[in-house]
Order: structure tokens, then sequence, then C-alpha cells
């Protein structure tokens, strides 16, 4: 599985605003691009996109920023990943080699059973569950 750049801030992007959807507080791109490297422009992009698709939306003004329309809970990683790369090709991977050899065919199901299992676990996996991965992952750090 290949992740873009684009991709990798977009949930970079969303993660943030889902730890901070049950204050209701917006965020700026500003706080999310310094907290994480990310260069700006570059958000701007990509919430608007996300703001297209319905599942950011924005408040202007000296507070204003984004936020999440929809509780984390409700929102899955490979939504967001369709919202940004496009969703994915519906006849799933396909071969360069002769389509008509035996061991091609047995290749590409087995290709297109990998994309199966991989396209339910994203679908699977919340912008919550993200969260409090990420959450379990600060407590086992500890600092000298």
């Amino acid at each position: 599985m290949k992740i873009s750049a684009k991709m990798e801030y977009a949930c970079v992007a969303v993660l943030e605003l889902a730890s901070h959807h049950a204050s209701g507080e917006p965020v700026r791109i500003r706080d999310i691009a310094e907290r994480h490297g990310a260069p700006p422009r570059f958000l701007v992009q990509i919430l608007l996109q996300l703001k297209g698709a319905g599942l950011v939306s924005s408040v202007r003004g000296a507070a204003g920023g984004y936020r999440l329309v929809e509780p984390p809970d409700s929102i899955s990683l490979g939504r967001v990943m369709d919202v940004i790369d496009g969703c994915p090709d519906e006849d799933g991977p396909k071969s360069s080699a002769s389509p008509d050899s035996p061991v091609v065919q047995a290749l590409v199901r087995a290709w297109k059973d990998v994309a199966a299992v991989e396209r339910k676990m994203l679908d699977e996996i919340t912008l919550a569950d993200l969260l409090e991965r990420a959450k379990g992952g600060d407590e086992r750090m500890y600092h000298i």
C-alpha cells in the first residue's frame, strides 16, 4: 500500500480536527502546520477538498479555522482516502502480462483478495480509533 504525501497530510489534518471535535472549537491551519511540519498552502488545498466533500466545515474570522462536520467515530480512514485519492478502481489490480495465462489469473485473483481485505480494514478504522491509538502511544512514552 502506497500513501501519498497528500493523503498523509489529509489524515494528520482530520485527526487534529477530530481531537478538537468535542470542544467544538475550530482548528487553524497554522496550528496543524506547526504541530506536524506540514506545508500550510498544501493543507489549505487539502482542507478545501475535504470541505467540498462535506467532511469538514470552515469558520471565518480571527478565531476561525476548520472542524469536522461529523463525530470522529463516524468517519473512516477509507472515507478520507476516497475523498483525497478518489474511489478505488472497482475492477481491482490488473496485470500487464497476458490475461489468458493461468499464472497471471491466479496472481490477479490474489491481488484482488489482498485489496479487498485492505479496503475492509480501511473502512473499519475510524478517526476515533486512530485517536485512541495515538493516545495509547503517548502513555507508553516517558521522558528523562
